[in-house]
């Protein structure tokens, strides 16, 4: 009996190894395009990175980072932040060097008005053929010379029907009392303040101080039925139902929903915020040719399509875009029919006397 019953748990793990990726293997193996030298084999390659936003092997998916370290040799060391104004201050203080950064638009054209990133040979990099043209020459960048486009994405809300009583199709619905205590909103000042600033009809890049007062008296009004300001934590808010209305950044909406499908999600009205993230090399890297072959890596159009599908974000790589395999290519929340693309703007790096004006205005209202 005890030897029928070793067979069958033999059995039992051994069905257990085939439905999960496989006792304890890693998806480390992908095609690529591009040459790649083991020339830097036992280096290190720092990267600093958006949290949930790379594939990292969960069910099942390619597991980017180690699939780069089994063609290299070389050793990634990743860490997450959750805002570009936490990754600024990390960079700005210097006390440790990352050769791989991937900041949003407006931040990178701070980094390079403050010289704080080295420039990438875009010819160097075999994959950069696969950035969709209209994602080169962007106004944060305009020649191509410090940062490659990672993800696109836009600002939404997020709603939860059973807790709703009817589809909001406005910001104002943030401001509505019969929420209390079931609102979220952004825990830092650029997403947070943009909701207000299209609310009221505000250039989100204004430098008149006047109406960055509006948009805090605005954002104040909020505070009396703010659950909480959170950022990652908003997954867990909202998948759990522990919130109704949160606004998010809509390829995260679709990781959500797959947990919790009476989330559903809107573009309102008033507009919203769009975002290029991309990829960058600070210019204190200690290991730039690393550096570059990471990025190429990352253009490759299996490893792009790996993270499309996994961090559910719009692509800006024509590989990705025009793979048959890639399941998102008609959603309609990443990738708007024009009928259907809200009214949208980016944000810009403003006058440091303005930044920090509207900064001071964020710290006194989270401080009181």
């Amino acid at each position: 009996m005890k030897k029928i019953i070793a067979v069958l748990l033999v059995l039992i793990m051994a069905v257990s190894c085939v439905a999960m990726t496989s006792c304890g293997e890693v998806n480390d193996t992908v095609e690529v395009e591009g040459t790649y030298t083991r020339d830097y084999e036992g280096t290190t390659l720092k990267v600093y990175n958006w949290g949930e936003y790379i594939s990292d092997g969960g069910e099942g998916s390619l597991h980017v980072n180690k699939a780069f370290e089994k063609l290299t040799g070389i050793k990634v060391v990743y860490s997450t932040f959750d805002s570009n104004e936490v990754m600024y201050g990390k960079i700005k203080q210097g006390a440790e060097a990352f050769d791989i950064i991937i900041p949003s638009d407006y931040m990178i054209e701070r980094l390079i008005n403050e010289d704080r990133l080295q420039k990438i040979d875009v010819s160097k990099l075999s994959n950069y053929k696969y950035i969709d043209e209209q994602y080169k020459n962007l106004y944060f960048d305009e020649n191509n010379e410090y940062s490659v486009p990672y993800n696109v994405g836009m600002v939404g809300l997020i709603y939860n029907e059973t807790m709703v009583k009817e589809a909001p199709t406005s910001w104002s619905v943030m401001w509505d009392e019969q929420y209390k205590d079931q609102i979220l909103t952004f825990d830092n000042p650029r997403d947070a303040f943009a909701i207000c600033q299209f609310l009221l009809g505000i250039d989100l890049n204004t430098t008149d101080t006047a109406e960055w007062d509006r948009v805090a008296e605005k954002f104040k009004e909020q505070k009396k039925i703010l659950q909480a300001r959170v950022m990652d934590m908003v997954f867990n808010k909202m998948e759990g139902g522990n919130a109704a209305i949160a606004p998010y950044y809509a390829g995260d909406y679709l990781t959500m929903a797959e947990n919790n499908p009476d989330l559903k999600f809107v573009y309102p009205e008033e507009g919203t915020n769009i975002f290029v993230d991309s990829i960058c090399i600070p210019k204190n890297a200690n290991n730039y040719e690393a550096a570059m072959l990471y990025i190429n890596f990352l253009l490759e159009p299996e490893v792009a399509l790996a993270n499309a599908e996994y961090i559910r974000y719009a692509s800006p790589n024509t590989g990705v875009l025009n793979h048959e395999d890639y399941s998102l290519k008609d959603n309609e929340i990443l990738y708007p029919s024009e009928d259907k693309m809200p009214k949208t703007q980016y944000f810009h790096d403003l006058d440091p006397v303005v930044r920090e004006y509207y900064q001071d205005l964020w710290k006194k209202i989270v401080n009181e």
